[in-house]
């Protein structure tokens, strides 16, 4: 009996019942479960109030931390040089799996041509690399945290953080305790929000499923099924896969403790608003230090998209075979590329169903049809949310496994000159 009692108290079983009973609700109810969406709405804006101050000081507390080691570039670079490889491999799988199951082939588009518009062509202009660069650094930090611009938050809190490090010891802890006390705090708050996780999590379930239906799933059925099994094959083989091969965390230990963040992450579709779930699973239920979750956590849900990168490169696949296009390798590598390096330009883009206009423009493929997949964006962007969350743990795994070998190198070393 008390085993039932804290298994249905555990907040993660209690989101995925929510998302079952709001699914049904909305299918049962069609549109006029639109009622529920302000429960969802006032859980968003409960998690965004807390969001932007948690990741500035978790930032500045995790730069501090690892500023004051002698393994800071190491981390920095070992955690971008992760991001761009995983992505690019997410991508190429989405490739593979597009070439081998043709989501795009055979599909009548007789009925739905009505869809199709070209009002799309002006939206895919990626930001250049130095527009990329320039638009990172903010010229007013309090203006973008009003604004919430996670790039130029992030770029600020960074430098900020390392610039504490190199004080003197005396100066410095007196600050880095209050701001470790506010993390503290916000992490209290957002603990308090996550009680009505649940009811939020039904709200917004109940809305998507009640206004978009699954009719409109027919059209693109085979290209969603290929796409969850490519999302499947990422976040619960190769990145369990990974983590076993390069730490000493389990891939079923990995796998069981990511059960809550996945689950806020399918209903919230957000990667910063399952933050601060993601950083407490990471540094509770997998033992990463607080200062390398502090940063790998934040900058993974500001650049890390392997999902998206999925979704990219399937829809490239899907629009060139339904408009019979054959794809030269340049097209293939401008897939590739476009859809790596797009995540970070991600924040000068109006929502990511927009950055997929850049990927097809790249390859040269029709961007007429996109309408198709618009009124099913919420479900595939959660979808590929919780594999975007389950890398950015992975990675934090891999990379505090990486800084604690290298520090008992170090240790080793000296012990051994001493």
């Amino acid at each position: 009996m008390l085993n039932k009692k804290g298994f249905m108290n555990n907040i993660g079983v209690q989101v995925v019942i929510a998302m079952i009973i709001g699914t049904m609700v909305g299918a049962t109810m069609g549109e006029s479960a639109s009622m529920f969406a302000p429960l969802g709405t006032i859980f968003i804006n409960l998690i965004k109030m807390l969001v932007i101050p948690l990741v500035a000081v978790a930032l500045i507390s995790g730069a501090a931390g690892l500023g004051n080691s002698s393994n800071a570039g190491k981390v920095g670079l070992s955690t971008l040089g992760y991001f761009g490889i995983t992505s690019a491999l997410a991508v190429a799988l989405a490739l593979f799996m597009g070439e081998i199951f043709e989501p795009g082939k055979g599909i009548d588009v007789s009925g739905v041509e009505g869809m199709f518009s070209s009002a799309y062509a002006s939206k895919g202009e990626l930001p250049t690399f130095w527009a990329t660069i320039t638009g990172m650094i903010p010229t007013n930090v309090f203006q973008s945290l009003n604004e919430a611009n996670i790039l130029q938050i992030l770029v600020f809190c960074l430098f900020f953080g390392i610039g504490l490090s190199k004080l003197e010891k005396t100066r410095r802890e007196p600050m880095l305790n209050a701001v470790n006390a506010i993390v503290d705090v916000m992490v209290w708050m957002i603990n308090k929000v996550m009680i009505i996780a649940p009811i939020g999590v039904f709200g917004l379930m109940a809305e998507a499923v009640g206004t978009f239906g699954f009719g409109a799933l027919m059209v693109v059925f085979k290209l969603f099924v290929v796409y969850v099994a490519a999302i499947v094959i990422f976040g619960f083989v190769a990145y369990p896969l990974m983590v076993g091969l390069f730490t000493k965390t389990s891939a079923k230990q990995f796998l069981v403790a990511m059960k809550k963040p996945q689950a806020v992450a399918l209903s919230t579709a957000s990667s910063m608003a399952t933050l601060p779930v993601t950083m407490e699973t990471v540094e509770k239920d997998l033992g990463v230090r607080n200062s390398t979750a502090s940063f790998v956590l934040p900058l993974g849900a500001t650049i890390n998209m392997s999902g998206n990168a999925i979704y990219y490169g399937l829809v490239a696949i899907f629009f060139a075979q339904l408009f019979n296009i054959d794809l030269s390798i340049g097209a293939y590598i401008a897939i590739i590329v476009t859809s790596t390096l797009g995540a970070v330009g991600q924040a000068g883009v109006p929502g990511p169903s927009f950055l997929v206009v850049a990927v097809l423009l790249a390859a040269g493929i029709p961007i007429e049809g996109l309408p198709l997949l618009f009124a099913l964006d919420r479900i595939f962007d959660m979808i590929r949310t919780a594999l975007n969350i389950t890398g950015d743990a992975a990675c934090a795994v891999i990379v505090d496994a990486m800084v604690e070998e290298e520090h008992k190198k170090t240790v080793r070393t000296e012990n051994q000159n001493a």
